[in-house]
């Protein structure tokens, strides 16, 4: 039998090695004395997670590295010698966003144009790009700016088109596939022209070689068979409005206009159910660039978009050569005001479909395009979310953490929490209260380098004088 004196004397041991155990793990886990630690604290900043709808009050938020260290009410930090202090009080922290439907320069003109297009994406918070439109050069950029060389955001880069000129058989579609795969693009880009039969040959070669696609919908492939393949993104919502239209009304490729423009004229909208439907059950995301139908594809006039202040930033042959194609457009024998009021709200129709029933959204707005400023245009395509019937809450999750699921790091990116990429943007007003707060920027914080206001303006400046310089 146990005694009283022995079960104390059992008791006593096992409290003193619990408690030894548990003061060597906290000496273990310990945080190193803050004046011996470089970090950046945003100090009394009001906290938008991204976890989960809500604001957290009166934070502080430490940086160590390229990674949020700690999140804790005020009073729990304390910083350093070696601690820099970035004020936050009244301000709000939001993870970066992603810009899905980014362009990158080649080489030429030159270097720089690929600096200058970088830093404006930055200079809006843009913290990740995913260019769709490859380059061998991209290759290249991509890790520069990964090893800090480059100052820009984490690049994912497609391959080179993949179009019904460059992919004109089976057996070219076989052989670039697998040479975009050993090169190291990121994923394989979709452009128009392609034929169903030699698509599906790229399709089986690109899943044998484990490499995904993504971009437009071939006329000759259609929505449906896009959606089926597997496609890892939809963009611009392509071949959507063209899978509305009931059967024996089809029109031809040359008849179906701008991303189905005439086609939208006679879609059925009861059909846009099962297109969703087929979305969620072969995980299709979709890229709506719907700045680019609102701006380009719209009647406001030509003079009106260049006229912006935004546009200061692109070179003025860039700005004229986008007034040319606009007015090209506007002069089209099928367009009118009245069918393109008809187009549009049919996008925004499937758009917010797409977001409340499908796989979901990602952010994107296919800059630079016609009167979309790199960066810029980010916050017009935001302002389309909302348009479209998005909470700014939705309207942030397509640029955050649905990118993070996208791209299989969720938990990683797009949230502002503890041990996530230190990718952030710091605001001065909401943008939960409103998504136009998104270009109330103090600074932008990319893999824990920490760009402030007086910076970002300096670089725009300088690209803004160079341009007017021409």
């Amino acid at each position: 039998m146990i005694t009283l004196r022995i079960l104390i004397k059992l008791f006593t041991m096992d409290f003193l090695k619990t408690l030894f155990l548990s003061s060597l793990l906290l000496i273990i886990s310990c945080d190193p004395p803050p004046e011996d630690v470089e970090e950046i604290i945003f100090q009394n900043v009001n906290v938008i997670p991204m976890t989960s709808e809500q604001v957290l009050e009166d934070q502080s938020v430490v940086i160590r590295g390229d990674s949020i260290f700690k999140i804790a009410p005020v009073a729990e930090i304390q910083a350093g010698a070696k601690s820099t202090v970035v004020d936050g009080t009244g301000k709000y922290l939001v993870p970066g966003i992603a810009e899905m439907h980014a362009h990158i320069p080649r080489p030429q003109p030159g270097p720089e144009m690929v600096k200058i297009t970088l830093m404006l994406y930055l200079s809006i918070g843009i913290t990740t790009i995913r260019g769709m439109l490859g380059h061998e050069s991209h290759l290249k950029l991509r890790e520069n700016v990964q090893n800090g060389s480059v100052l820009g955001p984490t690049i994912y880069t497609s391959s080179p088109s993949m179009n019904g000129g460059s992919v004109p058989s089976k057996e070219v579609a076989d052989s670039l596939v697998r040479a975009h795969k050993d090169a190291g693009y990121d994923f394989l880009k979709i452009h128009p022209g392609i034929q169903l039969d030699v698509f599906n040959a790229m399709i089986a070669t690109a899943n044998e070689m484990g490499i995904g696609y993504s971009g437009h919908v071939p006329y000759d492939v259609g929505i449906r068979n896009a959606i089926a393949s597997g496609y890892g993104s939809v963009d611009h919502v392509d071949g959507f409005v063209e899978g509305l239209v009931p059967d024996g009304q089809e029109l031809s490729a040359e008849e179906n206009g701008f991303f189905g423009f005439n086609s939208a004229q006679v879609a059925d909208e009861t059909l846009i159910e099962e297109l969703i439907t087929m979305t969620v059950q072969h995980d299709v995301w979709v890229v709506p660039t719907q700045t680019l139908f609102d701006r380009w594809g719209s009647p406001v006039p030509a003079e009106e978009l260049a006229a912006q202040p935004e546009m200061k930033y692109m070179q003025k042959q860039t700005i004229q050569n986008w007034i040319d194609s606009k007015v090209d457009f506007l002069n089209q024998d099928y367009y009118s005001d009245e069918k393109h009021e008809v187009f549009n709200s049919l996008r925004r129709k499937i758009i917010k479909a797409l977001n409340d029933e499908g796989k979901g959204l990602l952010l994107g707005s296919d800059a630079p395009q016609v009167f979309n400023v790199p960066g810029f245009s980010i916050q017009h395509e935001m302002k389309a979310m909302v348009d479209a019937g998005l909470t700014p809450y939705e309207t942030l999750k397509a640029g955050t953490v649905n990118v993070a699921e996208f791209f299989g790091r969720s938990g990683e990116t797009g949230i502002v929490s503890e041990n996530a990429a230190a990718d952030l943007i710091l605001l001065n007003a909401n943008p939960l209260d409103d998504i136009s707060n998104m270009s109330e920027i103090e600074g932008v914080m990319v893999r824990g380098k920490w760009l402030d206001r007086a910076f970002i303006e300096g670089e725009l400046e300088k690209i803004a004088a160079a341009n007017e310089a021409e």
